[in-house]
């Protein structure tokens, strides 16, 4: 089969560590051309991993490179204006979370995509952990019952000590956009994204200028079920701590550690899977199983997961959560 061709618009960390290692290691993919405004990083990137097209303007790759896909992993305030020229000059297109800054901006990119009838996929790579695909198969099962209360929380460092991530104008806000809105995507996708009904959050700024750097939100479900979230980049903790619980009404479930059991009348009975992979290897094999579906996708093989219209829920939920910060009071979804 013929490759699928990949260029990359953005050189930063994610790319770097993630993205072209990952690609370098497929039979069935390459990338073709890379851009890059920083042009010391975009040659130093192209050498070590032998790309041959490179560009400092992003729109030149596009004019130029016969690229079957886009991989867009540059700075949020970007997003919007390269994903619509990217899908403009008919490429598929993986955004990396978040879509955009702003539910309207991001409107406007799946508007694109649908009018040129092109895959546009957002990077939630926790959907593609080995051990959260396990638990959402034993969930949709039934064999755990109905969930009602799920926890959910991110605490580490922030994802990039890059200046624009900490203005709200330029990343769009803070710990929710870096963490929040993953942790709460995957509670929603374990659930098969149930509407949320309201959201009340309350968001702390201790350690930084003009974004939140603690939130902690209570999201009631039209389900009647619940979800407690929180995310921190500034809690003195000594490591990163990542964390769901689900309670269900014939048992329970968690990830990090993944546990699951279920209650048969005063017994309970442990379902957990024998064996279990290391923090850094679900974390690797996330963003491995992510490239591979958004590929699949682009060739007919899967459906596209982690699509535009999610991204646009998960925006429109977060400016919900914004807003129930600023006015300090419940606000509907």
């Amino acid at each position: 089969m013929e490759k699928t061709k990949i260029g990359i618009i953005g050189l930063g960390t994610v790319a770097q560590l993630v993205h072209l290692p990952n690609i370098a290691k497929m039979n069935n993919v390459e990338v073709l051309s890379v851009a890059e405004v920083r042009k010391s990083r975009l040659n130093t990137v192209a050498d070590k991993f032998n790309i041959k097209e490179r560009y400092t303007d992003y729109k030149e790759l596009l004019a130029k490179s016969n690229v079957d896909a886009i991989i867009i992993s540059t700075p949020t305030a970007s997003h919007k204006e390269i994903a619509i020229e990217a899908l403009k000059a008919k490429k598929n297109v993986l955004v990396e979370k978040p879509l955009a800054r702003s539910y309207d901006e991001a409107k406007q990119i799946v508007s694109y995509a649908k009018r040129n009838k092109k895959v546009l996929m957002v990077g939630m790579n926790l959907r593609f952990r080995p051990d959260a695909m396990i638990l959402r198969s034993i969930i949709n099962t039934k064999e755990i019952g109905e969930p009602f209360y799920i926890k959910c929380g991110w605490m580490r460092r922030p994802s990039s000590s890059e200046k624009w991530f900490t203005k709200k104008e330029e990343s769009g806000g803070g710990v929710i956009v870096d963490l929040g809105i993953l942790i709460m995507d995957l509670a929603l996708w374990l659930l098969n994204y149930p509407q949320i009904d309201t959201v009340s959050t309350q968001n702390f700024v201790h350690n930084t200028k003009n974004v939140e750097d603690t939130s902690v939100s209570f999201m009631k479900l039209k389900d009647s079920s619940v979800i407690a979230m929180e995310s921190s980049w500034s809690l003195p903790i000594e490591n990163d701590f990542f964390f769901i619980n689900i309670n269900a009404k014939k048992g329970y479930a968690s990830l990090n550690p993944f546990n699951i059991y279920r209650r048969v009348g005063d017994q309970v009975i442990d379902l957990t899977p024998p064996q279990k992979e290391n923090t850094a290897n679900l974390f690797k094999k996330s963003y491995q199983n992510e490239i591979k579906s958004f590929l699949g996708a682009i060739n007919g093989f899967n459906p596209l997961v982690s699509s535009g219209e999610e991204a646009l829920y998960r925006l429109k939920v977060m400016e919900a959560m914004y807003k129930s910060a600023k006015e300090k009071k419940e606000i509907k979804v």
